[in-house]
């Protein structure tokens, strides 16, 4: 292969590649929109399912050895449920993703012990639970660094200053 016909094969994967860059910086805003609904919205049906049912997350943490089970589902509920909110309108979003964050690795804990399943078929389900939590909780990171965007809560209130 000639030098000029490398650089012409190199070409429109650099013509794609820009242009995806561009997309990326062009409907920040948009896109960041997208991933706080896309996160947020995972953590409001989940933790308003809870708050329309405590007993039932009360006995479901008690089935996983959870001390105090109706303490920390009057706890852990709240948590989901308004955390949810946050990200997805956008306000206090690094705060909130955050606190998320920290839901995660508890809820993952505490739901999505794996190893300690010996039937292989549960062992397989909570071992793919387990990891999908690790990959919310990627999502979440990149919204901590990323901020809410323009198209938010904290970007409204960042423009009134």
């Amino acid at each position: 292969m000639t030098t000029q016909s490398l650089q012409d094969s190199r070409r429109p994967a650099s013509v794609v590649w820009a242009g995806v860059d561009g997309f990326a910086v062009e409907y920040q805003d948009a896109l960041l929109l997208i991933a706080r609904i896309l996160i947020g919205w995972i953590f409001v049906q989940s933790g308003l399912g809870k708050l329309m049912d405590i007993n039932a997350f009360a006995a479901s943490l008690a089935r996983n050895g959870v001390p105090a089970p109706t303490l920390f589902a009057y706890i852990g509920a709240p948590v989901e449920f308004v955390g949810g909110l946050a990200l997805l309108t956008g306000l206090a979003t690094r705060y909130a993703a955050a606190l998320m964050i920290l839901f995660v690795i508890v809820a993952t804990l505490i739901a999505h012990r794996y190893w300690q399943i010996t039937d292989a078929a549960q062992h397989r389900v909570q071992e793919i639970n387990f990891y999908k939590n690790v990959a919310i909780m990627g999502g979440i990171l990149s919204l901590f660094v990323a901020g809410g965007g323009r198209l938010s809560i904290d970007g409204l209130l960042h423009r009134r200053r």
